[in-house]
């Protein structure tokens, strides 16, 4: 026969909310009586009455995480369970209600635990709170939550915010989302004799005097623009500009449409981080973010996918591309991490043809194409060994370029420039840089530097045609000295 544990609830307030039959089962007992806490408004009253308690508030200073606590207690009360053959385990409120030693000792199939209830304090805290959680209600564990899962469209209910402490984790997190002026209302020992209610602003949460382990903090709903940060809101917004009633530039765009803009946007963002303005990094990844959104809601209006799937699908991909994180694979360093990664990738996509050269993006811009073309040759050993012969083959190019000039063979050149620019990017692959970026800040330095002479033109009494090249020059030398 398995050992017994009767949970019984002792209610939110005074002993009047106690029912009957567990008022009755308290006093005539002979069972030995556990409670989590004598912290309650109503042990004083029993214990007058003759209940005596054995509790574990001393596990509480054992202990810095209260998932450990509660790991302790649920461990003692199954031992005190099999050593005495029944007991009776008091919590406060209602045991199945944010009792997360109830839990643990429900999932200990060597138990015969049985609930006999108790009133919750959730119906004093909808009383004087004056809300009905119908309109959407959500009760939060304040020593236990994700910020993400919030919802602030909903009411919004902190439990066990049992000191400052917790409260400043509450206000924190609640500042990621909310002004500090917002206001949040504490209830304390709500249906008992000292019950308080008091509406503060956020900020100061964690400066209220009266937080104790009966405190709640109720947070009302918050309206829509309020919201604009988080990521719904992004996916509404987008819904009604290409609704019905919505923009007639986005309602038209498709996915063709909006290959350009999304190329603007990437190099836009590119330019951002090489002038390493983090203000224009925000405003360029939203931009780069909106041609995602503008996408996935094309996708959607087509009924073929949604931005859900295209979450799902990459947020997965992380997760399978990277054991040595979220796996048992071993990997301690960058080489070892993308050589899984390629292993990873050539199981989820196997050969269909023997071209290595299959998937290729064609629509990329001419040097990153170039780059991809490369790599794909250099994974089967069709390159150069050393760079030097990269070196012979620039040079050997340029020479053809400079023939091809010669004889006046504009075919030729345009042949042969290309060549050169095909060999310029396989010895950049050498040296681990990136063509497309390093021509992009060749191109905005060239930008600065002329703008510099433009300039220093503009100050002078002569036009910009009437300087000789070399005049030019001294300038230019000094744009690049300030640089």
């Amino acid at each position: 026969m398995k050992p017994k544990i009767d949970i019984i609830g002792l209610g939110a307030g005074d002993l009047d909310q106690l029912s009957i039959g567990i008022y009755k089962k308290l006093q005539d007992t002979k069972k030995p009586v556990f409670i989590r806490t004598l912290d309650h408004p109503l042990v004083a009253d029993l214990e007058k009455e003759g209940v005596t308690f054995k509790s574990f508030d001393a596990i509480y200073e054992s202990h810095q995480q209260f998932g450990d606590v509660y790991v302790q207690i649920a461990a003692e009360l199954s031992q005190s369970a099999k050593d005495d053959g029944e007991i009776i385990y008091a919590v406060p409120g209602h045991p199945m209600l944010a009792e997360q030693t109830v839990q643990l000792l429900l999932e200990n199939d060597e138990l015969d635990v049985s609930i006999l209830g108790g009133q919750s304090f959730l119906d004093d805290l909808f009383r004087v709170l004056r809300i009905d959680p119908i309109d959407g209600f959500q009760f939060v564990d304040a020593t236990s939550f994700n910020r993400n899962g919030l919802n602030y469209q909903q009411h919004l209910i902190f439990c066990q915010v049992y000191d400052s402490f917790i409260a400043s984790e509450v206000k924190l997190s609640l500042l990621e989302d909310l002004p500090p002026e917002h206001p949040v209302t504490v209830v304390c020992a709500v249906g008992s004799e000292k019950e308080s209610i008091e509406t503060i602003p956020l900020v100061e949460l964690d400066h209220y005097s009266k937080v104790s382990n009966l405190t709640s903090v109720y947070v009302p709903p918050v309206q829509e623009e309020q919201l604009n940060h988080q990521f719904f809101r992004l996916k509404e917004v987008i819904s009604v500009l290409r609704g019905p009633n919505g923009c007639p530039w986005d309602k038209k765009q498709t996915h063709a449409s909006l290959k350009k803009y999304l190329i603007e946007e990437a190099y836009e963002l590119l330019e951002a981080i090489d002038l390493e303005d983090d203000e224009k990094i925000i405003e360029e990844l939203g931009d780069v973010l909106l041609q995602v959104m503008l996408h996935s809601q094309i996708g959607e209006d087509a009924g073929f996918f949604t931005v859900d799937d295209v979450i799902n699908t990459v947020t997965e991909k992380m997760i399978r591309r990277h054991p040595h994180v979220f796996g048992d694979v071993k990997a301690e360093d960058e080489d070892t991490v993308m050589k899984n990664w390629q292993a990873i990738k050539q199981e989820e996509k196997p050969e269909t043809n023997t071209s290595v050269m299959q998937d290729i993006p064609l629509d990329s811009p001419a040097l990153l194409l170039a780059e991809a073309i490369q790599k794909r040759a250099k994974k089967v050993g069709f390159d150069w060994d050393e760079v030097e012969g990269v070196w012979d083959k620039i040079a050997e190019e340029l020479a053809e370029v400079k023939e091809a000039a010669i004889q006046g063979d504009h075919a030729e050149m345009e042949a042969e420039l290309g060549d050169v620019l095909f060999a310029i990017v396989n010895l950049t692959s050498y040296y681990k840089v990136n063509p497309e970026i390093a021509l992009t800040r060749t191109n905005q330095k060239f930008l600065r530097r002329f703008k510099y002479l433009e300039n220093r033109v503009a100050e002078s009494d002569r036009s910009f045609e009437e300087y000789k090249l070399e005049e030019l020059d001294v300038w230019w030398e000094e744009a690049k000295e300030e640089e």
